[in-house]
């Protein structure tokens, strides 16, 4: 449904109170990393992004500035200078594209292992043979042989955060991967295929840009080859001219 003209108003308004908001947090701002700057930052780029969607349906016109996205960075790392502890977590996502070659591996772990070849049969579903194999093998081992499993990855991520002290045993066993704080993110790595289509659209413009600077040194060759060929025909001309007047004159000095 197309935005009304209200709502792409309503939008320009809220670009201009962030913008305010920003413009504000900046000239009260306690240092480089000021965390409320980071925020009103946040907020300007969503509204602006929102403004420029408004703007498109209803317009079809676009604004010319661009606000990199809110989770590209992270924000400014608040957490101890000289960190006791740290936490690594660790996400890899990956997709069961050959079933029946993951069964297959799991049935070989539970045949080479006596205690699970009497027990319960897990191998012979896809979340028992996952459960076994993941129990069998290191994240790190499964990764390396996602395909031998017949899986597929997806995109990956690894975080690792500060700690002002270790956690107590058992401390977070029920809940991992909650209040993480991402001020106290010390780096992250990110795969994901979206950075590959990134790249391969770079290295097309880049194809695209030197095919263009073949095409300009081809035009530049054949250019100063016609001017060259120019060149030879107006000596070739010079020559027969000469030519011409060698015997006219061989003529009168005969007649003499």
């Amino acid at each position: 449904m197309q935005p009304t003209a209200a709502e792409v108003r309503a939008a320009a308004e809220a670009v201009k109170a962030a913008l305010d908001r920003h413009l504000a947090a900046v000239e009260r701002r306690s240092g480089d990393d000021d965390p409320a700057v980071y925020e009103a930052f946040n907020q300007v780029a969503a509204a602006a992004e929102a403004y420029d969607e408004l703007l498109y349906d209803r317009y079809d016109e676009v604004t010319p500035f661009e606000i990199p996205a809110a989770e590209d960075e992270l924000p400014p790392y608040t957490g101890p200078e000289e960190p006791n502890a740290l936490s690594v977590l660790i996400r890899r996502d990956y997709a069961v594209v050959e079933p029946q070659r993951l069964l297959a591996q799991a049935r070989r772990v539970e045949a080479a292992d006596d205690d699970r070849a009497s027990g319960t049969g897990a191998s012979g579903t896809v979340h028992g043979a996952l459960g076994l194999l993941f129990g069998e093998f290191e994240p790190d081992e499964v990764a390396s042989r996602h395909k031998e499993f017949g899986l597929e990855e997806g995109d990956s991520t690894l975080w690792v955060t500060a700690a002002d002290e270790p956690a107590e045993a058992g401390e977070w066993l029920e809940a991992p991967f909650e209040h993480v704080d991402p001020q106290r993110v010390v780096c992250r790595f990110d795969v994901s295929a979206v950075f590959d289509d990134d790249a391969d659209d770079d290295f097309d413009d880049d194809l695209d840009d030197e095919a263009g600077d073949v095409e300009d040194v081809v035009d530049q060759v054949d250019d100063e080859m016609v001017e060259l060929d120019t060149d030879v025909d107006e000596a070739d001309e010079a020559g027969e001219e000469e030519l011409d007047e060698d015997d006219e004159l061989e003529r009168l000095d005969a007649d003499r």
